[in-house]
């Protein structure tokens, strides 16, 4: 009976830092060498042992699902922060795509290595959609209400043109995404304003 009274306690704050070095490293890898890269190319850009990693990550796949978690987490905690320190809305909006830019070119990499588990990649692209498409509303919707854009583009076709541009970039170097994706943001621009 105690056990199911006891309450989980939060985690130290320098178990979360160690944890975010952790995801940050695997994320940089997986961009330089695909989710298949060495656990031991992990752990040294983290500066830690492979031990450490297997303690907070028993498989490849936990490894790959908090990191793609993680990037998700990330890419939506900018987007408030963006539209806070921009000089205009418009800014944040062009400053958080180049964000969602990287965050694609790895997520591909990441969606393949999951296929396997289909209910588990719904679950992740469905935590993407509900976590991501209210923040690039918001940024869309303050643009378009300053006058510094015009469409009437959904948040999530944006975000699906996006990333059908970035399609084919981690496999590619002679592939930029970035500068197709500026054009893209560059067309929503109201020239008017």
């Amino acid at each position: 009976m105690k056990d199911e009274e006891q309450t989980v306690r939060p985690r130290r704050a320098d178990a979360r830092r160690n944890e975010t070095t952790l995801l940050e490293a695997a994320a940089a890898a997986f961009v330089a060498s695909g989710v298949e890269a060495p656990v031991r190319d992990i752990a040294a850009r983290a500066g830690v042992g492979t031990a450490t990693i297997y303690r907070h990550f028993p498989t490849r796949a936990d490894l790959i699902i908090a990191v793609y978690r993680h990037q998700v987490e990330a890419c939506a905690e900018a987007g408030p922060a963006l539209l806070a320190d921009s000089p205009s809305p418009y800014e944040a909006l062009r400053r958080w795509i180049d964000l969602f830019v990287d965050f694609l070119v790895t997520k591909h990499g990441l969606a393949a290595a999951l296929r396997a588990d289909q209910a588990g990649f719904d679950a992740l692209h469905t935590y993407f959609l509900d976590s991501l498409v209210p923040v690039c509303t918001r940024l869309l919707d303050a643009a378009a209400e300053s006058g510094e854009v015009h469409t009437d583009l959904a948040a999530v076709e944006l975000m699906r043109g996006v990333g059908n541009l970035c399609i084919g970039a981690e496999s590619d170097p002679g592939y930029d995404a970035r500068r197709l994706v500026a054009l893209l943001v560059t067309g929503l621009r109201n020239t008017a304003a």
